[in-house]
């Protein structure tokens, strides 16, 4: 086994910040709330994006899946029901925890690249986040990233 497949703990400095990832915050917001330098962070989010096997550069939705998935950080509890996604918007769903950009986003949504914004703004209004991060998370929260949720967003993927 490899030292990449073996699975590398946050530690708790990690995990606080993590914390903050999953609460939405930027960056930059983070580093305000931890009080720490803005270096810090970025340096500190790139230990977590390594320890979970994320692409260096990938976004906070990204990097909050994984926390979710792999149960660094527990997914907060809903303080709303989980709305009715359509099956065209489970696979953007699914796209949005594993891709960063636009067109890769687009590609495993089955989505024409144009019509990729106007389907976000869409979750995020059916859904009420403000962004793709807490979408992520309001998702964990309603129990739709389960791993039986994943196979069926695939196979309607596939569709």
């Amino acid at each position: 086994m490899t030292a990449l497949a073996q699975k590398q703990h946050l530690t708790p400095s990690e995990r606080r910040l993590a914390q903050h990832v999953v609460e939405g915050l930027s960056a930059r917001e983070i580093a305000a709330a931890a009080q720490l330098t803005a270096n810090t962070v970025y340096s500190t989010l790139r230990n977590v994006r390594w320890k979970l096997q994320c692409p260096e550069r990938c976004s906070l939705a990204v990097v909050a899946h994984r926390l979710l998935d792999t149960g660094e950080i527990l997914a907060p509890t809903a303080d709303r029901p989980a709305p009715n996604l359509s099956a065209q918007q489970l696979p953007l769903l699914k796209a949005v925890t594993q891709y960063s950009q636009p067109l890769d986003i687009a590609r495993a949504a089955n989505l024409a690249p144009a019509d990729l914004r106007a389907a976000l703004d869409q979750i995020l209004a059916d859904t009420g986040a403000p962004d793709t991060t807490q979408l992520v998370v309001l998702a964990h929260s309603w129990k739709l990233l389960t791993t039986g949720q994943a196979h069926a967003t695939q196979s309607w993927a596939m569709e």
